[in-house]
């Protein structure tokens, strides 16, 4: 996705060298619809330059400070000298990640979609999260909760988190819910041990899971997921509660999930 607008003094942009002359370099804007920009000899490198080309060369991806942007006459002034190591790479990896939630995008979107509507969605992820990449990141570890400020529908909303979650890979997310057991039954807390050990999973939770089971106050007791992703730590916590209620039920005893903890007046 390109911005059709302007970039703003001081800004940095990425950009592909275009065009080499004596007195400076042209460069496409990756970022910016129709955009093209100057570097002036001076802003190339420290220092006096003989070539030019000794520097850069063209079709190079290049990030550049934006020094000055003249709309009326379409000039848009860039440096690459005022550029250092640590901004370039943040920048680059920053461009990669929105160029893949660009594609992320054409799955979660249908194909004939026209670009007046998918700038809209696309938008909408924008203006929630601040970048297309982080809207679909936090999308994938928090599910509709992430969108649910934005004006899209149900469905495009679900089609966006499908999409995060089967594409979007983020070190570990953590969830938590609770589960209420009561067991009036003569196994009484033998029942109650029985069914947390079967929350626990009873050694068959995955290696890459690492969940966990603790009391909060009668007959409260709390469930916590660490997973690799989003989509397998709500799995792993229904799973483990619904293991604890059809255990707790095996005593003719009583089990609740619910994600927020009771209140002491609930």
């Amino acid at each position: 996705m390109k911005y059709s607008g302007w970039p703003d003094t001081g800004e940095l942009v990425v950009g592909k060298i275009d065009e080499i002359e004596d007195f400076g370099v042209f460069v496409d804007l990756e970022e910016y619809k129709d955009k093209r920009g100057l570097i002036h000899i001076s802003e190339v490198a420290s220092g006096w330059i003989k070539n030019v080309r000794d520097h850069v060369r063209e079709g190079q991806i290049v990030v550049c400070k934006v020094l000055d942007v003249d709309e009326g006459h379409e000039q848009i002034d860039l440096s690459l000298k005022d550029v250092n190591d640590h901004q370039r790479s943040e920048k680059i990896q920053q461009w990669k990640n929105e160029q893949k939630a660009d594609n992320w995008m054409d799955l979660a979107l249908e194909e004939d979609i026209d670009d007046e509507d998918y700038t809209a969605i696309a938008n909408e992820l924008i203006n929630a999260q601040g970048s297309l990449y982080d809207g679909f990141k936090q999308a994938a570890i928090h599910g509709h909760e992430a969108l649910e400020s934005t004006n899209l529908t149900d469905e495009e909303i679900d089609s966006l988190v499908d999409t995060a979650r089967e594409n979007v890979s983020v070190p570990y997310v953590n969830v938590t819910g609770y589960v209420d057991l009561e067991n009036p039954s003569p196994s009484g807390v033998d029942g109650i041990r029985e069914a947390l050990e079967a929350a626990e999973g009873n050694g068959e939770v995955p290696d890459e899971v690492d969940l966990e089971v603790s009391y909060v106050g009668a007959p409260e007791y709390r469930i916590t997921v660490q997973a690799p992703n989003y989509k397998t730590a709500e799995s792993q916590l229904e799973e483990s509660a619904q293991r604890a209620v059809t255990a707790i039920e095996g005593h003719d005893g009583d089990g609740e999930y619910h994600r927020e903890r009771r209140t002491d007046d609930e």
